[in-house]
């Protein structure tokens, strides 16, 4: 071994610029693969960071218009989600993947007064439930909580931009918690302020559900029913679950079980798999940039190993005669390919990490306005122990390769034709 590595010392000594532009481009090849592979997952991770802690097990289920006849009536008429689908919803028949279950119902141009100010928002009447699915940042008091909800307690949550209307720009939230708002005829006592959202266009109260049916006389209607769900893993078993829930309040409102329209579901679950879907592609696609980057510094060795094979024809004529077998060329041209392979590919490896690192210095702290919302740019855009490894295995089987045709071609020399081509 110690042999073959000064035979392979030697001979890139020997041709030191042609192995250094052969070198650097597969260096090039490996850097961009690296930096490729970084900013692929910064943007995952932004994407992550962005969402905040929105969870993916979630569904929320409003009414449509049906969309073909059924049972005696016609397509097109309205479906209105009730409480008797929230029944069914909180069913055995669901108990094995559903936990949690809300309804949201909402009162909306109420007008809010505070002092001498007031301003017009929507009331929605939510369960404490409701917060644990849907993340709301608080900065001042609390979030509604069950003996809200079963005291029929007169208690709001307001946003900050609501609070700052009623404060005249004021931005000390705390200082209206335990105060009392009026909505028409009634009093609400302040016990939380949640941040609005910029990319909200309007604003949002939040009073306990029963508070606001028991006040404003909502009947068997609500808006929404939201609810967390387990046990569902692939994309089948998501499809079946909601196909059989649908089927479910469809029967509730004698719509066709197939009709899709009679109830409207957005599954986050399936959202949250189209997005780890497209970064999977996504990073196959950047896999397969960054392997055909490679690919010209691969062809590169190749050809100067078949330069080096000529050149070295009277050599490897004089070895095979005084005994040297064709694995002992095999092994050395591969063996100098390898090695001109791995250095430069780790030094193209170091410096593409480099790259990821300045990357994340610049850009892991931007920010950019979207729909008035800041949003993270590139969030820690670096790769890790297990991407260095594949491309370790990668730079041996890319070594492998630019040597295999060369070292056939070595063993395949005559000794008596190889003498006498000197």
């Amino acid at each position: 071994m110690r042999d073959l590595f000064i035979e392979v010392i030697e001979s890139v000594r020997r041709n030191k610029l042609r192995t250094a532009l052969t070198g650097f481009a597969v260096s090039w090849g490996i850097f961009m693969l690296i930096l490729l592979l970084g900013l692929g997952n910064g943007l995952r991770n932004s994407t992550e960071a962005n969402m905040g802690d929105v969870s993916a097990n979630v569904m929320e289920v409003w009414g449509g218009w049906t969309s073909e006849p059924y049972d005696g009536l016609k397509q097109g008429r309205r479906i209105n989600i009730e409480e008797s689908d929230l029944k069914l919803t909180e069913s055995d028949l669901f108990s094995n993947n559903i936990d949690d279950v809300t309804a949201t119902l909402s009162s909306n141009g109420v007008t809010l007064a505070y002092e001498k100010r007031h301003l017009s928002t929507s009331m929605t009447g939510v369960s404490a439930a409701y917060f644990e699915m849907e993340k709301y940042e608080i900065v001042a008091g609390r979030l509604l909580n069950s003996k809200d909800d079963k005291g029929l307690r007169k208690v709001i949550i307001l946003s900050t931009r609501d609070v700052e209307n009623l404060l005249d720009g004021s931005t000390d939230y705390s200082s209206i918690i335990g105060k009392r708002v009026k909505a028409g005829n009634l009093a609400f006592q302040v016990v939380g302020v949640y941040k609005a959202q910029s990319s909200m266009m309007g604003s949002n109260s939040f009073i306990p559900y029963s508070t606001l049916k028991a006040t404003y006389n909502k009947g068997k209607y609500i808006d929404q029913i939201i609810f967390s769900f387990h046990g569902i893993k692939d994309e089948k078993a998501n499809e079946a679950f909601e196909d059989k829930y649908r089927r479910v309040l469809n029967a509730n409102h004698r719509s066709a079980p197939s009709d899709r329209s009679a109830i409207g579901i957005w599954n986050r679950f399936t959202t949250s798999m189209m997005m780890d879907k497209g970064m999977g592609l996504l990073n196959i696609g950047l896999w397969i940039i960054g392997i055909f980057t490679l690919l010209s510094g691969i062809v590169g060795v190749s050809n100067i190993m078949l330069i080096t094979v000529k050149e070295r024809t009277h050599e490897f004529g004089i070895r095979k005669a005084i005994g040297a077998s064709p694995w002992a060329l095999i092994k050395l041209i591969i063996a100098e390919s390898v090695s001109i392979t791995g250095v430069f590919g780790y030094l193209g490896m170091f410096f593409g990490m480099v790259a990821c690192e300045i990357a994340s210095s610049i850009l892991g702290n931007s920010q950019m306005s979207v729909l008035g919302e800041q949003v993270s740019g590139i969030v820690n855009p670096t790769v890790g122990l297990d991407v260095a490894i594949e491309a370790t295995i990668l730079l041996i089987v890319a070594g492998t390769i630019a040597g295999l045709v060369p070292a056939r071609k070595a063993a395949k020399i005559r000794p008596i034709e190889a003498l006498m081509a000197n």
